[in-house]
């Protein structure tokens, strides 16, 4: 008897077609070619999910609400590419339709606007409450096959941002005052966290940013739309504008050699920003001294930067975090032999973004360290006694989520924030899950050749910065998609 042969394959990556944060970073929308799923960002869970019959290619939801924008797309498209699709969760069916004579190349929504990026145009739209659809505006732009363009989302906030109608600029197009969100019913018991104030345009605003001489690749705004950041073809500089102004405010410096930027995300209190590319890795600048603790790193000879070449002027990331394909997951459960050569992993596209965490920070004073205890008693090393609850107090944290398109969910701290100094609670995360950082994934896949760099990940030596090089930690890892249940 002839038996069929099966393909056990119980690790192979979900096929994730395309996964949004919303604004706010508070949930996230992931499609893949089963329907789609919107998931609590932290902690996370599954909110919702739907099975579909065809395909979408782009997937945006707005803010916490049931409106979800979809486009049509892949191998089995189920709506046209060049139809933007309202998707209403709470009767499970489709409510409005746009259609364009051209495919729809990308989209971004605050309350009450969606705004459409097509190949040589941006098309702006106001969506009322009753979800009635009236065209605003339509502006031209360069050739923009990425779909590049932002919308500031805070209460006031009138800044939108697309592509210029020369390669490397940027224009500045200012809308009406984004609506407040709907009061929260019963009102919540702690109170709301303040963030930045919307930008509001002066009397003569710029209306044109000359960023780059080369293609752009990225757009990125706060969301007050006080700062606009800007990256190129080439993938080596990440520039900050202010957007009042124009002026240029940081110019940060992500590799020595070229790559394509997938996206930046400003933190919620504007003083650091994200940027992840095609190399797998994340890197984290600071862009405002507000808060002091760890700065950029920069070149020895900067100084000198008068003199010499604009690179030794350069600030690198003070921060990065490397991204394990999904099979460095497999190989840390694969015994390997000494003779064998595992291969590099290979690169993930994911997306990252901001959120805010409460942790329970300990004043130092109130909880001295195992060697401090063990010194002053004489006895053996003994855990330190908790301080009293009334001295601790709980502060917000920013850490980053990482969601990749294999269905990984990865929660980190940044060496400067309060999750990796002394903290308790469910922003401190565990012992265990703490000890395995970026270079977890070297050493997984590498066993025994020691850790290696890519060329463009080596900005120490090229700098020659004395600073020791710092990474973020890993706080917690969880898969999204097939593996709780949906797909």
């Amino acid at each position: 008897m002839h038996l069929a042969r099966h393909s056990i394959t119980s690790t192979t990556p979900v096929n994730v077609i395309d996964v949004r944060f919303d604004a706010d970073c508070d949930i996230f929308a992931a499609a893949t070619p089963s329907g789609f799923g919107v998931y609590k960002t932290w902690p996370l869970r599954l909110v919702r999910k739907r099975d579909l019959t065809g395909t979408v290619s782009k997937i945006l939801p707005l803010h916490k609400t049931n409106i979800i924008f979809l486009v049509g797309g892949g191998r089995n498209p189920r709506y046209p590419p060049n139809k933007v699709i309202f998707w209403d969760e709470s009767i499970g069916k489709e409510v409005v339709e746009l259609e364009f004579r051209e495919q729809v190349r990308g989209l971004a929504c605050r309350r009450g606007t969606l705004a459409v990026a097509l190949k040589r145009r941006i098309v702006v739209f106001d969506v009322s409450n009753d979800r009635k659809v009236a065209r605003t505006g339509e502006w031209e732009t360069c050739e923009n096959e990425r779909g590049l363009l932002a919308l500031a989302t805070v209460p006031d906030a009138t800044l939108l941002i697309a592509p210029g109608r020369q390669v490397g600029h940027v224009q500045l197009i200012h809308l009406t005052p984004c609506p407040p969100p709907p009061l929260p019913s019963p009102p919540p018991d702690t109170p709301p966290i303040s963030h930045p104030t919307a930008h509001r345009p002066t009397r003569n605003p710029v209306s044109i940013i000359v960023a780059h001489t080369t293609s752009l690749t990225t757009l990125a705004l706060p969301a007050s739309g006080r700062l606009i950041s800007t990256t190129s073809s080439r993938g080596t500089l990440i520039r900050v504008w202010n957007a009042t102004t124009g002026k240029l405010l940081k110019e940060l410096r992500r590799g020595s050699d070229s790559a394509v930027i997938y996206g930046v995300a400003f933190r919620g209190d504007e003083t650091e920003l994200c940027v992840w590319s095609d190399k797998g890795t994340v890197h984290v600048f600071k862009i405002s001294d507000k808060e002091g603790g760890a700065s950029n790193r920069q070149s020895t000879f900067s100084p000198l930067s008068g003199y010499l070449h604009r690179y030794f002027s350069s600030q690198w990331s003070y921060a990065q975090y490397r991204l394990p394909s999904s099979s460095t997951h497999i190989s840390l459960h694969s015994a390997t032999t000494n003779n064998s050569r595992p291969l590099a992993p290979e690169d993930e596209k994911c997306t990252v973004g901001w959120i805010e965490v409460p942790v329970v920070v300990t004043p130092p004073s109130e909880a001295p360290t195992a060697a401090q205890s063990s010194k002053a008693s004489g006895s053996k090393t003994t855990a330190p006694k908790p301080a009293p609850q009334q001295l601790r107090q709980t502060q917000t944290d920013y850490q980053l989520v990482a969601l990749t398109f294999s269905g990984c969910w990865y929660r980190l701290s940044v060496p400067s924030s309060l999750s990796s100094t002394n903290t308790t609670g469910a922003g401190a995360g565990s012992s265990s899950s703490r000890r395995f950082s970026s270079s977890s994934s070297y050493t997984a896949t590498e066993k025994g050749k020691g850790k290696s760099k890519r060329k463009d990940e080596s900005y120490a030596g090229d700098m020659d910065d004395e600073r020791p090089e710092r990474e973020c930690s890993l706080i917690e890892f969880k898969r999204f998609g097939r593996w709780d249940g949906w797909g």
